[in-house]
This record gives C-alpha cells, sequence and structure tokens, in this order.
C-alpha cells in the first residue's frame, strides 16, 4: 500500500490560502525540500481550487532542475464535482471520493497533496493521511482558510522530523498515531 503526503505552506496563525507572504522567505533550503517531495512522488491528489491554479501556471513554467517538467508530467487525481473536461494530465476522481483514494494508495508509491484544504481536512479526518510535511512560515496572515478547520483529523501526531531554514521557516514532518 502507498502512501499520501500533504505538504502545506502554513502562516504561524494556521493560513494555507494563497501563500503569496512565502515569498520573502523561499530559499534554497525550500527549494530543495519541494524538489525533494516532487521527485519522491508518482502522482499527485489536488482539490478543484489547487488544480485549476496549478494548471493555469505551470504548463508555461519550465526550469534547468526539472521541476516544472515532472510537475506537468505526474498524473493528476481531482476531486471535483464541478470540473467536467480533464486537461493538464488529470482524472477527475468519480464516486465515493475515500474509496476512490484508498484504491490509487494501493496502485501508487506516494500521492502528493500540495494545498487542497478541503481535501486535506476530508482525507485527514478518514485516515487517509500519512504524513503531514508542514512549512511553517512566522507570519501571521491573520484570515483566510486554515489548515486544519475542525471538519478534518483529531488525534495525535508524532514529529517525524523537524528542521528550520536559515529564512525561518520551520519544516515539521508528523504522521498520525496508529
Amino acid at each position: 500500500m502507498g502512501k499520501i503526503v500533504a505538504v502545506e505552506y502554513v502562516s504561524l496563525d494556521g493560513v494555507m490560502e494563497e501563500p503569496g507572504w512565502s515569498g520573502p522567505y523561499f530559499n534554497e533550503e525550500l527549494q530543495k525540500f519541494q524538489y525533494d517531495n516532487l521527485f519522491e512522488s508518482d502522482a499527485m491528489l489536488l482539490g478543484r481550487v489547487t488544480y485549476e491554479g496549478f494548471k493555469s501556471a505551470w504548463p508555461a513554467m519550465n526550469d534547468e532542475a526539472g521541476f516544472a517538467d515532472r510537475m506537468n508530467g505526474l498524473p493528476k487525481y481531482v476531486a471535483t464535482t464541478t470540473l467536467v473536461e480533464p486537461e493538464w494530465n488529470a482524472s477527475f476522481i468519480e464516486g465515493d471520493v475515500a474509496q476512490s483514494v484508498t484504491r490509487l494508495k494501493s496502485a501508487h508509491d506516494t500521492l502528493l497533496i500540495n494545498g487542497s484544504a478541503q481535501l486535506v481536512n476530508y482525507l485527514g479526518g478518514r485516515g487517509l493521511i500519512d504524513e503531514y510535511r508542514l512549512m511553517i512560515y512566522p507570519v501571521l496572515v491573520g484570515g483566510g482558510k486554515r489548515l486544519f478547520d475542525g471538519t478534518g483529523p483529531k488525534g495525535q501526531l508524532t514529529l517525524k522530523e523537524s528542521r528550520t531554514t536559515d529564512s525561518g521557516v520551520a519544516i515539521l514532518n508528523y504522521v498520525p498515531e496508529a
């Protein structure tokens, strides 16, 4: 059985929406962290909003390290009830999302979720997320979509790894306790 890893940009007050506030802190350490996460994965799980945002940006990007090629080439599974025509190497999750994602976990080694707050809360609440890799930025945003909004997972997490970048971003890797 594969695993699902949620990699999230989060402000110190828990906001994950539109992380434009992360720019001043982004450095080579975070670039490598994101590179490693993407290249460890063999597919992506995305909510509709994140999928549409990524789909509008990534196809036009390229870089020498191959990050954009990898992002564009990975299969993407999108949780949506409103979109009808998949694009950008995507398939839409049909039927019961939890059951479909459980099947996807059996077919992939590592499924990566970026953003996608509702999907993270939904899957986490059903015990389907195997690891949370959080980049906690030293900013207070004040309002916006929260990573854990009260509808998602409950219970203990175990800290698997932690480090702080030179720019002050805490990278915390947690796994749910069994």
